[in-house]
């Protein structure tokens, strides 16, 4: 599969970039900082660009089957409208190449997820994670009305473990407390998703 993947550089990112390297996949990856992908040279093709500008995503999704969008924002709680840029971009490019797929990595909390929540987690919802989560809900209504085969997925809190391949994913789950998930896993679970067509058009909510 042609695979183009968006924040590759990031943890979770990464993760997606290994295994669709192991799968065989033949992967284009769009980085601001190509240089932070040395050690893959010769094993992956990597476009210098910028996921909010249209003209680089549409440059870089030439011949892709699917784009796999892990962007975030790090350890700031600040959006900076980088999701509603990066979806507007996406979804142009995507039009204007041909090519439907998408699987974009959320968080849970977002949009109506957030009515699932325990107590504890909206309260962080509603606090530290506001202004992202405003962000991330506004590009997601662009996703859901734009037409291609989309996969949102929402995860709970991430962490650095191993992948365990035991989570749970559905449309919504309940929740208890602060649940958390490996940044392996959720990898896993958006790989997955990309290469076959039982989660289009579906929020993947996806926990240990």
């Amino acid at each position: 599969m042609n695979i183009l993947i968006l924040g590759a550089t990031g943890p979770t990112g990464r993760h997606v970039l290994d295994l669709a390297i192991a799968a065989g996949d033949t992967v284009t990856v769009l980085a601001r900082r190509p240089e932070a992908l040395a050690d893959l040279a010769g094993r992956v093709t990597v476009i210098a660009g910028d996921a909010t500008s249209h003209e680089d995503v549409a440059k870089a999704m030439i011949g892709q089957d699917a784009v796999i969008s892990a962007l975030g924002r790090s350890t700031s709680v600040r959006a900076d409208d980088l999701f509603t840029r990066a979806t507007a971009a996406v979804i142009g490019a995507a039009e204007e190449q041909g090519v439907s797929r998408l699987v974009w990595l959320s968080s849970f909390g977002v949009g109506d997820t957030y009515k699932s929540a325990s107590a504890l987690q909206k309260l962080m919802y509603r606090t530290f994670l506001r202004n992202i989560y405003a962000n991330k809900e506004l590009s997601e209504n662009a996703i859901r009305s734009s037409g291609l085969d989309w996969t949102l997925v929402y995860p709970t809190l991430l962490t650095k473990g191993p992948a365990e391949g035991t989570y749970l994913a559905g449309d919504r789950l309940p929740m208890k407390g602060n649940p958390k998930i490996s940044r392996a896993d959720v990898a896993a679970f958006m790989h997955k998703a990309a290469h076959g067509t039982e989660w289009i058009g579906r929020d993947a909510v996806i926990t240990d």
